[in-house]
C-alpha cells in the first residue's frame, strides 16, 4: 500500500511460493518467494528487487524484461512475511539478498538512520528528471527527515485513498427526490464530510439490504489510523505540534471532535465494520452491499474487473471529502531504495535512472502502474487507461502521512488499536486519543 505491509489474509490477490530469501544465512529472512520478470539473461548482470507480492510486483516483472544492461529479477514475498524479511535482511546485512528493495514510506527513517538504504541525494539531482516527478511523491516516498531534502528512495508505485460509489443508486430519480426532501439539498457525490455523512445515512437501510459506506476501520496494520488520519487533518487536528509534543495536540477538541465523527460513520456501515479493511470494503461493494466504498487506488482495478464486479458499469469514483480545515488524504504507495549492502549500487543506480525516464514511466502507467511522472500523469493515454487515473493524479496534491521515524511501528501499533477501540465502542473517542498521545508523547521522548 501503501506501500501497505497488510496481513495476508486481507489480501484477494494470489500469492505465489517458490524460493527462498537468497543469501540469509541461518535462516535469516526464510519466508518464501517468487520470482519473476528476469531479463534474457546471456551473461549480463544481475540484480535484485525485492518487493511483496501484489499486483503493482507481477507489472514490474513485466517492465524489467526490457531493461537492457542488466538481468533483473523481481523477488516477491506474502505481504505477511514482507517486513519481516527486509529486517532480517538489515540485521544479517547480506549483500546477496537484493540489490533493491521497494519499501513503506514508513520504513523511511528506519532504512535512512540505520543506514539501510544508500544516500541517493547527489546522485538524483542528475540521476532521475526531479522536475517531471510529483513534488509530493519525492517528499514521501524518498525525503527524510522531512524538508532535509536527503532522498532514499525514487518514487516506484505511487498510491492514495479515494472512492467508488455506486452511479446508479445517485442517479435513480426516486433516491433523487427522497433524498432533496429529507435534506434540502441535491444528491450528489459528497465534496465534504458532512454531505458524506448524509449521503451515508441515506442509502442505510433498516432491513440491511444496503449500507451507505465501508470504510478503513480495521485494526490490522494502518487501517483505522489511514481512515481516521484524513479525517483528524479535516478537521484541523494534529498527530503533533511538528516539534515532538504529541499530548495536548492529538487529543485537543479538534482531534476528539474527529474520531466522534469518524467512528459515529459506523452506524452506515455493515454489521462488523470494525473489522473492515480495503479488502472488506472492495468486496462489500462488489456484493452491492454499499452504496460507497474506501479504496486505496491500487487495489481498484478489481472494479474494473466484470468478473469480480457485477456492477462494474455503475461504478464511479470521488476524492477523498474536505473538512472545515480543508482536504487531506492518507498517502499510499512505495519508493525503490538501493540496499547499502548491494555490492552493485552503481549498477542499481543506473536501474532507477531507467525507471524514471518518461518513457519507462509511461509503459509503467500502460501496464496499471500508479505513476508519479506529471508528464506522463498529463497524457490522455494514461488518463484513459483507467476510470480512476486522472482522479488519483489529482488526489495526490492532497496527500499526507503518518510518522516514518524509526519508532513507526510502536506509534502505529498503539495508534490502530486505540482508534479501533473507539471505532468498535469499547472506548470513548477522547480516552482513546488520550491513551495514544500518551504513549506516542513517550515514545518520541526516548528516541
Amino acid at each position: 500500500m501503501k506501500r501497505r505491509n497488510m496481513v495476508a489474509t486481507l489480501l484477494s490477490l494470489p500469492l505465489a511460493a517458490g524460493l527462498l530469501v537468497a543469501g540469509c544465512g541461518n535462516n535469516q529472512g526464510a519466508g518464501s518467494a517468487s520470482t519473476a520478470g528476469a531479463g534474457a539473461g546471456g551473461g549480463k548482470e544481475k540484480l535484485v528487487v525485492f518487493w511483496a507480492d501484489w499486483e503493482p510486483a507481477k507489472q514490474l516483472q513485466t517492465l524489467v524484461k526490457e531493461y537492457p544492461d542488466a538481468e533483473v529479477e523481481v523477488k516477491t514475498v506474502p505481504w505477511s512475511n514482507y517486513e519481516s524479511d527486509v529486517k532480517k535482511v538489515w540485521t544479517s546485512q547480506n549483500g546477496d539478498a537484493f540489490d533493491m528493495v521497494v519499501g513503506d514510506s514508513q520504513w523511511l527513517g528506519s532504512g535512512a538512520s540505520g543506514g539501510h538504504y544508500v544516500d541517493l541525494t547527489d546522485w538524483a539531482k542528475t540521476g532521475i528528471p526531479m522536475a517531471d516527478i510529483e513534488e509530493a511523491a519525492i517528499k514521501n516516498y524518498g525525503e527524510y527527515p522531512a524538508g532535509s531534502g536527503k532522498l532514499y528512495a525514487v518514487p516506484c508505485e505511487s498510491d492514495c485513498i479515494g472512492f467508488a460509489y455506486r452511479k446508479d443508486l445517485f442517479e435513480d430519480p426516486k433516491n433523487k427526490e427522497a433524498f432533496k426532501a429529507k435534506y434540502g439539498k441535491d444528491l450528489a457525490v459528497p465534496d465534504t464530510w458532512e454531505d458524506f455523512q448524509k449521503v451515508a445515512e441515506f442509502f442505510t437501510k433498516p432491513d440491511g439490504s444496503l449500507y451507505g459506506a465501508a470504510l478503513f476501520y480495521s485494526k490490522d496494520y494502518d487501517g483505522a489510523t489511514m481512515g481516521f488520519d484524513q479525517v483528524l487533518w479535516a478537521f484541523g487536528g494534529k498527530l503533533s505540534d511538528g516539534n515532538g509534543k504529541v499530548e495536548g495536540v492529538l487529543n485537543d477538541a479538534a482531534g476528539v471532535k474527529a474520531l466522534e465523527f469518524h467512528a459515529g460513520l459506523k452506524k452506515f456501515c455493515p454489521p462488523g465494520a470494525e473489522r473492515y479493511y480495503f479488502a472488506e470494503c472492495l468486496g462489500d461493494f462488489q456484493k452491492g452491499k454499499v452504496a460507497m466504498a474506501q479504496s486505496w487506488f491500487a487495489f481498484l482495478p478489481d472494479l474494473t474487473n466484470k468478473e469480480k464486479n457485477p456492477h462494474v458499469d455503475n461504478t464511479g469514483y470521488f476524492m477523498v471529502p474536505k473538512g472545515p480545515a480543508g482536504r487531506f488524504i492518507s498517502l499510499g504507495g512505495q519508493g525503490i531504495s538501493v540496499s547499502s549492502y548491494s555490492k552493485k549500487q552503481d549498477a542499481a543506480k543506473k536501474f532507477l535512472e531507467w525507471f524514471s525516464k518518461e518513457e519507462t514511466q509511461a509503459k509503467w502507467a500502460k501496464l496499471g502502474g500508479l505513476t508519479a511522472n506529471k508528464k506522463v500523469a498529463a497524457t490522455e493515454d494514461y488518463k484513459k487507461a483507467a476510470p480512476y487515473n486522472e482522479l488519483f493524479s489529482a488526489s495526490m496534491a492532497f496527500t499526507k502521512d503518518f510518522y516514518n521515524t524509526p519508532q513507526y511501528s510502536e506509534l502505529m501499533k498503539v495508534s490502530q488499536e486505540n482508534l479501533n477501540d473507539a471505532i468498535a465502542g469499547a472506548k470513548a473517542p477522547k480516552a482513546a486519543l488520550d491513551a495514544i498521545a500518551k504513549a506516542h508523547q513517550e515514545t518520541l521522548a526516548a528516541k
